[in-house]
């Protein structure tokens, strides 16, 4: 009874940001120690990992006694020729998606921000590839350009004179007009585009409905043409929902592994950098690689997410 006094004592001479402060340390401590349990545990021994020689037959009987230190991980990975190719890869694969996906979506909310009979159905339909699980639409994608029975090489055969068919998810380069092309590539690419462009068209849709339409109409009072209102007064509008898609994007698709993995799984040119730790831990046991691999990716995309936030302070008005 007296301890309980006390706290009540004590609680009383409290001030009330005192109180405040002490309320919101309890509401957010199931929070932080979930946060700390799931992310923050993870990642320290992701670093442990990275800097020890470890495979996964090493992790039983792992202790602070039996790590033995070292960048070699990081070296190894700086001297791999695999290691380089999967992030060009990767950097190209993300790069084309993101412009891709985004100048779609950009294209489609243009085009529908007229009213007119039948918009809103057309606008749901566009949700489809967005909604559909991503194995279902994997799936849908093999079937169609399957050598033997797909109907994409077998509108080729019949009508454009394909003289044989093409393994479109295993053909790492072909040429067309003399020039190589990564096909395998390409498809992927197409893929993810047709996958996450109505992410895209949502957020400008929803951007270009918060638009004044008398800007436009001042515009058109001045003697601004179409091309030239959308040019200097809607897209500068849709500029900082661009930015912030153009990071968003690029750090989904640098770190995307399902789609790719279910199409080609990283055949053809294909082995992006989140296949690449796939491969280095469950092909090659070596935990301490893709854990590397896996900081370093970190790293590249944290790069991004400091220039984006430096930019943005910069375009705050002052």
């Amino acid at each position: 009874m007296k301890t309980t006094t006390a706290r009540t004592a004590r609680w009383e001479r409290l001030s009330r940001s005192q109180r405040e402060n002490l309320n919101g340390q309890f509401l957010t401590a199931p929070s932080l120690l979930l946060v700390t349990l799931v992310v923050l545990l993870p990642f320290v021994l992701v670093v442990v990992f990275a800097l020890s020689d470890t495979r996964l037959v090493d992790i039983p009987r792992l202790s602070p006694s039996t790590i033995e230190w070292s960048l070699d991980n990081f070296r190894d990975a700086a001297r791999s020729e695999a290691f380089w190719d999967a992030l060009w890869t990767t950097i190209a694969y993300a790069t084309l998606t993101t412009v891709g996906s985004i100048g779609v979506g950009l294209a489609l909310a243009l085009a529908l921000r007229r009213p007119f009979r039948g918009r809103g159905l057309i606008r749901a339909l566009l949700l489809i590839p967005y909604v559909l699980p991503v194995i279902a639409a994997a799936m849908i994608w093999r079937t169609m350009l399957n050598p033997q029975y797909g109907i994409v090489n077998a509108v080729g055969q019949e009508y454009l004179g394909w003289q044989s068919p093409i393994g479109f998810l295993s053909t790492t380069s072909a040429e067309l007009a003399g020039v190589p092309v990564p096909v395998s590539l390409l498809v992927v690419i197409c893929f993810e585009i047709w996958k996450s462009f109505p992410l895209a068209f949502l957020f400008i849709t929803a951007r270009l409905q918060s638009v004044p339409g008398e800007i436009e109409e001042a515009g058109a009072l001045d003697g601004a043409s179409g091309g030239q209102s959308l040019r200097h007064l809607v897209l500068p509008q849709l500029r900082g929902v661009i930015l912030l898609l153009l990071l968003l994007r690029f750090i989904w698709s640098f770190q995307n592994f399902n789609d790719v993995y279910l199409l080609t799984e990283g055949a053809g040119g294909t082995q992006v950098m989140a296949i690449k730790v796939y491969t280095e831990l469950i092909t090659r046991a070596d935990i301490g690689s893709a854990a590397a691999y896996g900081l370093l990716m970190s790293l590249i995309l944290s790069v991004l997410l400091a220039g984006y936030v430096l930019l943005s302070r910069r375009r705050e008005p002052v």
